[in-house]
């Protein structure tokens, strides 16, 4: 019954979404340059919509860097997507989520010896 009202099932959702956060982690540098994109691009919206009035809210830039943030994971959603399902296709269901938690878990790896090597 729930299979006929969502047209996913649930382990190509959540496969999607480890593959999505294994390539956000995985490529976290190009990760803070969509965010810096979308927020520039939020900015641009915001001045173009407020260009007569130029009131500036305390809350606002935390707000525009919250909603940049939601933004930046779109394109690692489709790509994740795009990962799932090649795999699916190629592979299997159980082996695209297999493979998706090991990416995930390699790609939160390499990020904190990424940030661990920043700090030094």
């Amino acid at each position: 019954m729930v299979s006929s009202v969502l047209p996913f099932s649930l382990g190509s959702i959540a496969g999607t979404v480890l593959w999505a956060l294994a390539l956000y982690l995985g490529f976290s540098p190009v990760a803070d340059r969509v965010i810096d994109g979308c927020q520039r691009w939020i900015h641009s919206l915001k001045t173009n919509a407020q260009a007569s009035t130029r009131l500036n809210r305390p809350g606002q830039t935390e707000a525009q860097m919250a909603a940049a943030s939601l933004l930046s994971v779109v394109p690692f959603l489709a790509l994740g997507g795009v990962a799932h399902y090649g795999l699916s296709f190629s592979l299997g269901g159980s082996w695209a989520v297999s493979l998706g938690i090991i990416a995930f878990m390699v790609g939160g790896v390499y990020e904190l010896g990424r940030q661990s090597g920043q700090a030094e």
